[in-house]
């Protein structure tokens, strides 16, 4: 089982099981367990590999036990504190997962509610445990781009020098998105006076500065949109008529439009796809798996073909749906509460649905 299909199954377990979980030791056994062996790929069964309620007396404090200790012979690879499903994830109430961690020769630790899953390790300072995160994945809002990650840290691919590159390269990335998506959101001075000098001799009054605020904050939009459309035609093999044209060349044109027949492919569509053609992409090739928008719904079809649908998404509900066909032509519907990325939890059905498309 791939590291994403052992994550996809996880999650459905927990959106099913989570109402009833009312204790720590209840979260460990429906979530955190399986966790360890189906998606790390550990034998919870060995006390070598997996041990429970790990005790290494740290100073004066005698007796404390961090929930997991993970090893490979006599080397550690992760150290794991849990917590109880929907409890806040908070290093000041897992102190003891702190204190082993710079005790013991661990270089990564995993703080969990079961739902929830932070990695540390040890950039800032050498043998002791980062305040935050290189890594988090909710399964209740899952990223597709953990997946790579999450490989290189199960059993088969474990390797403590690679895992700290990625880290430290996970890290300042996550930062510098934040930063960016900031920027985009809402420009910052400092950012507009470099772009701007490089557009106009002006001198940045508090006027000018206003003025060109408003005026970044529109360039860096219109380029969003024209550059998701231009990836949208891309992956369409620019065939398909999702309603979408090419980017004007002209930095002084308008920004892109539709046709008039109406149709408005969103952001989130285009992200749907995308998350769908990379679940078929198992059963049948990604440049066979095809969106085709229209007014109120927009259709995955394998081939580009009417007549062979994988999924039909309708995204401008007030709950967001997708529609996804049964090997024998049946509709399934499911509401997306979590967003676009809950359509992994149905990864199983999309793939066995390219698959008999593809067998047909």
């Amino acid at each position: 089982m791939s590291v994403e299909q052992a994550v996809a199954n996880l999650a459905r377990k927990v959106k099913e099981l989570k109402p009833i979980i009312e204790t720590e030791e209840a979260t460990k056994t429906a979530f955190i367990i399986p966790f360890i062996s189906q998606v790390l790929g550990y034998e919870v069964t060995d006390p070598r590999e997996v041990i429970p309620e790990y005790t290494a007396d740290v100073g004066t404090k005698k007796g404390e036990k961090v929930d997991f200790a993970i090893k490979q012979g006599d080397d550690f690879r992760f150290l794991i504190e849990c917590k109880k499903i929907g409890a806040p994830l908070d290093l000041n109430h897992a102190s003891q997962l702190v204190r082993y961690f710079n005790i013991t020769d661990t270089e990564f630790a995993i703080l969990t509610n079961g739902e929830v899953y932070q990695f540390y390790t040890q950039l800032d300072r050498a043998n002791r445990m980062d305040e935050k995160p290189f890594l988090i994945l909710d399964l209740a809002n899952i990223d597709p781009r953990t997946f790579p990650n999450l490989e290189k840290m199960t059993k088969p691919h474990f390797d403590p020098t690679t895992l700290l590159a990625m880290a430290e390269e996970l890290k300042y990335v996550s930062a510098l998105r934040r930063e960016v998506a900031a920027e985009f959101k809402e420009p910052s001075p400092e950012l507009v006076r470099l772009i701007a000098a490089r557009v106009t001799s002006q001198r940045m009054t508090a006027q000018n500065l206003e003025k060109f605020t408003e005026l970044t904050h529109t360039a860096m939009t219109q380029y969003l949109r024209d550059e998701v459309n231009r990836r949208l035609r891309s992956a369409q093999d620019l065939e398909d008529p999702s309603g979408v044209v090419d980017a004007p060349e002209d930095d002084q044109a308008a920004p892109t439009e539709v046709e008039d027949d109406g149709i408005v492919t969103t952001e989130e569509e285009v992200a749907a796809f995308s998350i769908i053609r990379a679940i078929c992409c198992s059963e049948v090739p990604a440049s066979e798996i095809y969106m085709r928008d229209a007014k109120s719904y927009c259709a995955i079809l394998y081939q580009d073909n009417n007549r062979k649908p994988i999924a039909r998404l309708q995204l401008d509900r007030q709950i967001p749906r997708i529609i996804i066909f049964t090997p024998d032509r049946q509709e399934e519907i499911y509401d997306l509460l979590g967003g676009v990325e809950e359509i992994y939890t149905h990864a199983d059905k999309l793939r066995a649905r390219a698959k008999s498309l593809a067998e047909a």
